[in-house]
């Protein structure tokens, strides 16, 4: 087997019993956004290197891809002064209780103006105040406006009556496969962590991006390009052949796409983008050139040890 583990080569050879596939397809993922701290601070990071290189204001709509369990990074956009917040998921994992419980424990970490210190790449703590909290960006007179009880009133009806309001709305779509969910040039900021190594049709998704964003719009991305545990060393997948990779991703409708950080800068600024920030984490750690499958032998040093990649675009 190499590189791969067996559990991952179990799990997409199960995919092919339907009864197994549509546990797996429907089954809910486990991850962070449980934890009102994490979507917190990710929210914070997200919002304060926007406006480190120069986005201004509050964003009016705010769109997520792969919130995942809760729609607690996008519920924070609310709580900071946004009206319109839009979840997209290729497989629901996001409900009604769940976020209930998190826009709760939110509350008081934006009353308390709680640190948003995150652990981990890129880092943003320059840009905090003595508190570790982005006083510049989310001032007392904004915060004032985003949490007064009417509006806090407004996302708890939001989130049980989707409809039922104009004045803030939530809206989770799931499976989302058509750009046509959102209506074109109505977005002002569209973010995602670790979501966009997973995507399929990675030309098609950055195309739907640029068409859902405002002229002038932004948007703010972290990917991850290590192999998510699917193979022993965190870039190992690239010593996989085609075939053992199939098996690997089964029936399922996403594993990850294996795209380096050269082809998702690529198809942004086919798409039209304005890259403003591409940041990349480098790792010495992983395999060899001469390791690499048939497939992957022409790719540069630069995209082989690129763990991740951190972007900041623009319309």
């Amino acid at each position: 087997m190499g590189e791969m583990r067996l559990t991952p080569i179990a799990r997409g050879l199960l995919t092919f019993v339907p009864a197994i596939n549509d546990l797996v397809s429907t089954s809910r993922s486990e991850g962070q956004t449980e934890s009102a701290r994490y979507c917190y601070s990710l929210w914070m990071r997200h919002l304060t290197l926007l406006h480190a290189h120069g986005f201004r204001g509050t964003p009016n709509t705010v769109a997520e891809l792969g919130p995942g369990e809760t729609l607690g990074v996008g519920l924070c956009a609310l709580l900071s002064g946004a009206d319109h917040l839009i979840g997209l998921d290729v497989v629901a994992h996001s409900d009604l209780e769940k976020n209930q419980v998190i826009l709760n424990a939110l509350l008081p970490l934006f009353r308390e103006r709680a640190s948003s210190l995150l652990k981990g790449w890129p880092d943003f703590s320059a840009y905090l105040d003595d508190r570790h909290f982005p006083s510049q960006v989310l001032t007392d007179e904004t915060l004032a406006y985003a949490l007064r009880p009417d509006r806090v009133d407004a996302i708890r009806r939001a989130l049980i009556y989707p409809s039922s309001s104009k004045q803030i709305t939530v809206d989770y779509k799931a499976p989302w496969t058509d750009s046509r969910v959102i209506e074109a040039g109505s977005v002002d900021l569209i973010i995602s962590a670790s979501v966009l190594e997973h995507v399929v049709d990675l030309p098609a998704t950055y195309k739907a991006l640029y068409q859902w964003l405002k002229p002038g719009g932004w948007m703010s991305h972290q990917i991850d390009l290590k192999a998510h545990g699917i193979t022993r060393r965190w870039n190992g997948f690239r010593t996989c052949s085609e075939g053992m990779w199939k098996l690997a991703a089964g029936r399922r409708p996403y594993l990850i796409n294996r795209h380096p950080a050269s082809v998702h800068l690529q198809l942004m600024q086919e798409a039209g983008f304005r890259l403003l920030v591409q940041e990349k984490l480098f790792r010495e750690d992983g395999i060899r050139r001469e390791e690499l499958a048939p497939q992957w032998t022409d790719m540069s040093d630069e995209d082989l040890n690129c763990s991740a990649l951190y972007i900041i675009a623009t319309k």
